[in-house]
């Protein structure tokens, strides 16, 4: 009876896997949020250099493309040409892969880049990817 369980075990996660590595991707948004916290300039203005946003963005085409900056500050944040008033949302759409620095008033060395992958074809790289997205939104 237990070697029965066991394999029923291997057999459910090797059928776990498989779906991993072929199902289609999928997000119920495409948006990838990242807030300015509030009291981020006064902070910059205090000479703290700490990590209020990460100095690279990972986007993959097709399920989350696009960045959501929400400004939660008290004062007006620029990400490349654009303004973000207080309360404000910025949407950017990213439509091709590849590496897209922008000067960004939030960060301590006034630059993000947003780094924007294909979406990983089906098999050994669709498992990675859905691992590594597993570990990062449960960091």
């Amino acid at each position: 009876m237990g070697k029965r369980i066991g394999i029923g075990a291997v057999l459910a996660l090797l059928a776990a896997l498989a779906w991993a590595a072929f199902a289609p991707l999928q997000a119920a948004s495409r948006d990838q949020l990242f807030e300015i916290p509030k009291g981020t300039w006064e902070r910059r203005m205090k000479g703290d250099q700490a990590a209020i946003l990460p100095e690279q963005v990972t986007l993959t085409l097709g399920v989350r493309d696009v960045l959501l900056l929400r400004n939660s500050d008290t004062v007006p944040q620029m990400f490349g040409p654009v303004l973000i008033m207080p309360g404000q949302d910025f949407r950017l759409p990213f439509a091709q892969a590849g590496e897209h620095p922008f000067d960004c008033t939030a960060h301590a060395s006034g630059k993000m880049t947003v780094l924007v992958e294909e979406a990983p074809g089906a098999g050994l790289a669709r498992l990675r990817w859905r691992f590594h997205s597993l570990m990062k939104d449960n960091a």
